[in-house]
């Protein structure tokens, strides 16, 4: 069955990324061309990330994807990190405990631009991108490689501040139209591309068990209590499971361990690797009782690759990662998500897998972040034409 196209995420090549192509490269990546790709991760996790870990997880498959598609990938990463691109570590171990943390970004990103700087002749990098947080872009008028920044985060006051002074530096990439609505007006014509998921790595199950799912972090933001509440609404079993971090425990400790009995409330902690597929896989739905504008949502499109419809609040990303009626259910409070509950039967596993590999394989998003990458080079030599 043909779904129809995102309501928000823009289509894999970004029509920013075309206009931009069209006047600067007279075509896309050629195959068998290569790039030279320096991947610049956070330095706070590994990547793959062995639990939590969004952004490690975002820069583990692309990484994968675009080596698998001919490109010349060198990953500066936390250690302990594996891939097939080209490892390099730059600090003498990673610091999860200590996440955004100047000292370690700062000493991270400063290895890396002396790294990159060094390449020369045919080592030398076509583009740097970065998922690194703000030291990078701050500096990458410092480097001579062009740079293309992912922004991963949610908009403040400060944020914004800070991408206004600095944007220009580099090519910024949104990663959905509701994180790009939130930014600074002169940032509202970047590209959107979405955060890329290998749909083959994770298992499509129709037939699904009795509960229902939330995980994530166990903030008040992310709703948890929200989802005990729904779910006890439409009478079903919840699984709940993710990380608790440093200053959620009393969250935890008030609002949910109360209701946790093993039965209709179970909690499983934080999950990974083939445990975290299998939870996905089974589940009737992922409740996303959210009341924050999430820039995107990683475990939305985890659960539409498994078949898992997505009941969720239209807050953020998730109202274009969700199509009302099709992949999911839009709703506004915890008695309407009960209500879709009992609506799932009419959602096919199929189409959930199908849209999210339309949209957000991870070849999809490669080829879109190649096309991104070209257009910065591009640019770039332009520049360097004109002095």
């Amino acid at each position: 069955m043909s779904l129809p196209p995102s309501l928000i995420v823009d289509p894999p090549a970004d029509r920013q990324i075309r206009r931009s192509l069209d006047e600067a490269v007279p075509r896309s990546r050629e195959d068998g061309e290569r790039l030279r790709v320096a991947m610049l991760a956070p330095p706070w996790i590994s990547v793959p990330p062995p639990g939590y870990g969004g952004v490690e997880a975002v820069v583990s498959v692309l990484s994968e994807a675009l080596v698998r598609r001919g490109n010349d990938v060198t990953l500066f990463c936390a250690p302990g990190s594996t891939s097939s691109a080209r490892v390099v570590t730059l600090l003498e171990e990673s610091h999860p405990d200590e996440i955004e943390r100047s000292l370690f970004e700062v000493d991270h990103v400063a290895r890396a631009f002396a790294a990159i700087d060094r390449a020369r002749g045919t080592h030398r990098f076509d583009v740097v991108h970065d998922h690194c947080g703000f030291t990078a872009l701050g500096m990458a008028d410092r480097l001579d490689t062009p740079l293309v920044h992912t922004l991963h985060g949610q908009f403040t006051d400060a944020t914004a501040a800070f991408y206004t002074r600095h944007e220009s530096k580099a090519t910024l990439v949104a990663i959905s139209r509701a994180q790009r609505a939130k930014a600074p007006r002169s940032m509202r014509g970047v590209a959107v591309i979405p955060n890329p998921i290998d749909v083959r790595g994770w298992p499509l199950q129709e037939r699904k068990e009795d509960y229902v799912l939330w995980i994530g972090r166990m903030t008040a933001e992310k709703g948890p209590h929200r989802a005990i509440a729904a779910a006890r609404k439409a009478g079903v079993p919840l699984v709940l499971a993710g990380v608790i971090q440093p200053g959620q425990q009393t969250f935890f400790d008030r609002e949910i361990a109360p209701h946790i009995d093993g039965d209709r409330v179970r909690f499983l902690g934080e999950v990974g690797g083939a445990l975290k597929r299998s939870v996905f896989a089974g589940a009737r739905a992922l409740l996303m009782p959210i009341s924050w504008e999430e820039p995107f949502g990683m475990v939305i499109i985890e659960a539409l690759a498994c078949g898992t419809p997505v009941i969720a609040f239209p807050a953020g990303a998730a109202s274009e990662l969700v199509l009302d009626g099709r992949t999911g259910f839009l709703v506004r409070d915890e008695s309407a998500m009960a209500a879709a509950i009992g609506r799932l039967g009419g959602i096919a596993a199929s189409d959930c897998r199908a849209w999210v590999a339309e949209h957000c394989d991870v070849d999809v998003v490669a080829a879109a972040y190649e096309s991104a990458y070209l257009a910065a080079a591009c640019r770039r030599e332009q520049r360097i034409a004109l002095v």
